[in-house]
Protein backbone atom coordinates (compact mmCIF):
# COMPACT_ATOMS: atom_id res chain seq x y z
CA UNK A 1 0.00 0.00 0.00
CA UNK A 2 1.08 3.47 -0.75
CA UNK A 3 1.29 5.81 1.78
CA UNK A 4 0.12 8.78 1.59
CA UNK A 5 3.88 11.61 2.25
CA UNK A 6 1.54 14.72 1.43
CA UNK A 7 -1.88 16.36 1.39
CA UNK A 8 -2.75 19.86 -0.14
CA UNK A 9 -5.73 21.31 0.23
CA UNK A 10 -7.91 23.66 -1.89
CA UNK A 11 -7.24 27.18 -0.06
CA UNK A 12 -10.84 27.78 -0.23
CA UNK A 13 -11.58 24.46 0.84
CA UNK A 14 -9.86 25.34 3.79
CA UNK A 15 -11.68 28.55 4.88
CA UNK A 16 -15.09 29.39 5.68
CA UNK A 17 -17.05 32.10 5.02
CA UNK A 18 -13.73 34.33 3.80
CA UNK A 19 -13.08 38.03 1.76
CA UNK A 20 -10.04 37.46 0.01
CA UNK A 21 -10.16 41.40 -0.38
CA UNK A 22 -9.94 41.38 3.03
CA UNK A 23 -7.76 38.78 4.37
CA UNK A 24 -8.58 39.90 8.22
CA UNK A 25 -11.77 38.63 7.64
CA UNK A 26 -10.82 35.35 6.74
CA UNK A 27 -11.71 32.40 9.08
CA UNK A 28 -10.94 28.05 9.30
CA UNK A 29 -13.66 26.02 7.99
CA UNK A 30 -15.10 23.77 9.95
CA UNK A 31 -13.09 21.14 10.82
CA UNK A 32 -9.65 22.85 9.23
CA UNK A 33 -7.69 23.25 12.04
CA UNK A 34 -8.38 19.98 13.30
CA UNK A 35 -7.65 18.30 9.89
CA UNK A 36 -4.17 19.71 9.48
CA UNK A 37 -2.99 18.99 13.17
CA UNK A 38 -3.66 15.64 12.96
CA UNK A 39 -2.14 15.04 9.47
CA UNK A 40 0.86 16.91 10.65
CA UNK A 41 0.67 14.88 14.15
CA UNK A 42 1.40 11.95 11.49
CA UNK A 43 4.07 13.93 9.75
CA UNK A 44 2.17 14.23 6.61
CA UNK A 45 3.48 17.76 4.78
CA UNK A 46 0.73 19.40 4.42
CA UNK A 47 0.07 22.60 1.66
CA UNK A 48 -2.24 24.46 -0.70
CA UNK A 49 -3.05 25.29 -3.74
CA UNK A 50 -5.54 27.41 -5.54
CA UNK A 51 -6.24 30.25 -8.07
CA UNK A 52 -5.62 34.00 -8.27
CA UNK A 53 -9.18 35.28 -8.34
CA UNK A 54 -9.23 37.84 -11.11
CA UNK A 55 -9.76 41.00 -9.06
CA UNK A 56 -6.52 40.55 -6.57
CA UNK A 57 -3.10 41.76 -7.48
CA UNK A 58 -0.10 39.96 -6.81
CA UNK A 59 0.57 41.44 -3.92
CA UNK A 60 -3.09 40.74 -2.31
CA UNK A 61 -2.48 37.27 -3.40
CA UNK A 62 0.46 37.04 -1.17
CA UNK A 63 -1.56 38.70 2.08
CA UNK A 64 -4.53 36.73 1.67
CA UNK A 65 -1.80 33.29 2.02
CA UNK A 66 0.17 34.86 4.58
CA UNK A 67 -3.14 35.24 6.14
CA UNK A 68 -4.06 31.65 6.00
CA UNK A 69 -0.51 30.48 7.00
CA UNK A 70 -0.63 32.69 10.12
CA UNK A 71 -4.72 30.84 10.66
CA UNK A 72 -3.78 27.52 9.93
CA UNK A 73 0.04 27.28 9.02
CA UNK A 74 2.78 26.72 8.79
CA UNK A 75 2.36 24.71 5.57
CA UNK A 76 4.97 23.54 3.39
CA UNK A 77 3.73 24.87 0.16
CA UNK A 78 1.80 27.46 -1.59
CA UNK A 79 0.78 27.19 -5.10
CA UNK A 80 -1.21 29.67 -6.87
CA UNK A 81 -2.51 29.65 -10.35
CA UNK A 82 -2.57 33.28 -11.77
CA UNK A 83 -4.35 32.25 -15.01
CA UNK A 84 -7.72 33.42 -15.98
CA UNK A 85 -10.17 30.38 -17.00
CA UNK A 86 -9.47 31.59 -20.85
CA UNK A 87 -5.73 31.70 -20.72
CA UNK A 88 -5.21 27.87 -21.97
CA UNK A 89 -3.13 26.95 -18.51
CA UNK A 90 -2.07 23.52 -17.41
CA UNK A 91 -1.65 24.52 -13.88
CA UNK A 92 -5.33 25.59 -13.78
CA UNK A 93 -7.71 23.04 -12.16
CA UNK A 94 -9.09 21.00 -13.61
CA UNK A 95 -5.59 20.47 -15.74
CA UNK A 96 -3.20 18.49 -13.63
CA UNK A 97 -0.18 21.44 -13.35
CA UNK A 98 -0.52 23.39 -10.34
CA UNK A 99 -1.09 19.71 -8.31
CA UNK A 100 2.33 18.33 -10.59
CA UNK A 101 4.24 21.21 -9.76
CA UNK A 102 3.81 21.03 -5.91
CA UNK A 103 4.48 17.26 -5.52
CA UNK A 104 7.78 18.49 -7.34
CA UNK A 105 8.78 21.02 -4.93
CA UNK A 106 7.88 19.01 -2.01
CA UNK A 107 9.46 16.12 -3.24
CA UNK A 108 7.09 13.80 -3.38
CA UNK A 109 5.66 11.86 -6.12
CA UNK A 110 2.13 12.62 -7.27
CA UNK A 111 1.07 9.13 -5.98
CA UNK A 112 1.89 9.64 -2.33
CA UNK A 113 -0.21 13.12 -2.72
CA UNK A 114 -3.49 13.40 -1.40
CA UNK A 115 -5.81 16.61 -2.97
CA UNK A 116 -8.45 17.86 -0.54
CA UNK A 117 -11.17 19.94 -2.16
CA UNK A 118 -13.35 20.86 -4.90
CA UNK A 119 -14.55 19.11 -8.00
CA UNK A 120 -11.97 20.53 -9.97
CA UNK A 121 -9.08 20.21 -7.44
CA UNK A 122 -9.74 16.15 -7.25
CA UNK A 123 -10.00 15.85 -10.83
CA UNK A 124 -7.06 17.67 -11.09
CA UNK A 125 -5.39 15.10 -8.57
CA UNK A 126 -6.69 12.29 -10.49
CA UNK A 127 -5.11 13.57 -13.65
CA UNK A 128 -1.73 14.21 -11.97
CA UNK A 129 -1.97 10.72 -10.37
CA UNK A 130 -2.91 12.16 -6.89
CA UNK A 131 -5.87 11.35 -4.69
CA UNK A 132 -8.48 13.41 -4.75
CA UNK A 133 -11.22 14.10 -2.12
CA UNK A 134 -14.01 16.31 -3.26
CA UNK A 135 -15.46 17.63 -0.13
CA UNK A 136 -18.62 19.07 -1.38
CA UNK A 137 -19.68 23.03 -1.05
CA UNK A 138 -22.73 25.09 -1.94
CA UNK A 139 -21.29 25.08 -5.68
CA UNK A 140 -20.85 21.61 -5.60
CA UNK A 141 -23.48 19.90 -8.58
CA UNK A 142 -24.85 15.94 -7.94
CA UNK A 143 -22.67 15.24 -11.23
CA UNK A 144 -19.32 16.28 -9.71
CA UNK A 145 -19.95 13.99 -6.63
CA UNK A 146 -20.91 11.06 -8.59
CA UNK A 147 -17.60 11.59 -10.62
CA UNK A 148 -15.23 11.77 -7.98
CA UNK A 149 -12.96 9.07 -7.01
CA UNK A 150 -13.53 9.91 -3.32
CA UNK A 151 -16.01 12.05 -1.61
CA UNK A 152 -16.12 13.16 1.98
CA UNK A 153 -18.30 15.19 3.99
CA UNK A 154 -16.28 17.44 5.76
CA UNK A 155 -12.17 18.13 5.83
CA UNK A 156 -11.70 16.01 9.20
CA UNK A 157 -13.43 13.23 7.96
CA UNK A 158 -11.33 13.34 4.27
CA UNK A 159 -7.96 13.55 6.80
CA UNK A 160 -8.89 10.81 8.90
CA UNK A 161 -9.35 8.76 5.67
CA UNK A 162 -6.06 9.46 4.71
CA UNK A 163 -3.93 8.49 7.70
CA UNK A 164 -4.12 4.60 7.00
CA UNK A 165 -2.79 4.69 3.35
CA UNK A 166 -4.88 5.96 -0.06
CA UNK A 167 -8.53 6.82 0.40
CA UNK A 168 -10.72 3.69 -0.37
CA UNK A 169 -14.52 3.82 -1.40
CA UNK A 170 -15.99 6.65 -3.64
CA UNK A 171 -17.78 7.61 -0.41
CA UNK A 172 -15.62 8.37 2.81
CA UNK A 173 -17.25 7.22 5.80
CA UNK A 174 -18.37 9.48 8.39
CA UNK A 175 -17.01 9.57 11.56
CA UNK A 176 -18.42 10.72 15.08
CA UNK A 177 -16.61 13.65 16.10
CA UNK A 178 -14.21 12.19 19.21
CA UNK A 179 -16.32 14.93 21.26
CA UNK A 180 -19.42 12.57 21.25
CA UNK A 181 -17.14 9.72 22.93
CA UNK A 182 -16.95 12.06 26.04
CA UNK A 183 -20.61 13.12 26.26
CA UNK A 184 -23.33 11.45 29.50
CA UNK A 185 -25.15 9.99 26.67
CA UNK A 186 -22.09 8.39 24.70
CA UNK A 187 -22.16 8.85 20.69
CA UNK A 188 -25.64 9.01 18.57
CA UNK A 189 -25.81 5.56 16.42
CA UNK A 190 -25.89 6.71 12.64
Amino acid sequence: MTRVRAVLFDRDAILGEDDLGDPERARPAPGAREALGLLRLHDLRTGFVTLRPGHLSDADVRTANRRVDELLGPFDIWGVCPHGPDDGCHCRPPEPGLILWAAGRLCTPPAHCAVIGTAAHAEAAHRAGAHGILVPNKQTEPRDTAQADHVAPDLLTAARALLTGPPKGQVLVDEHPIESAFTTDGPTSP
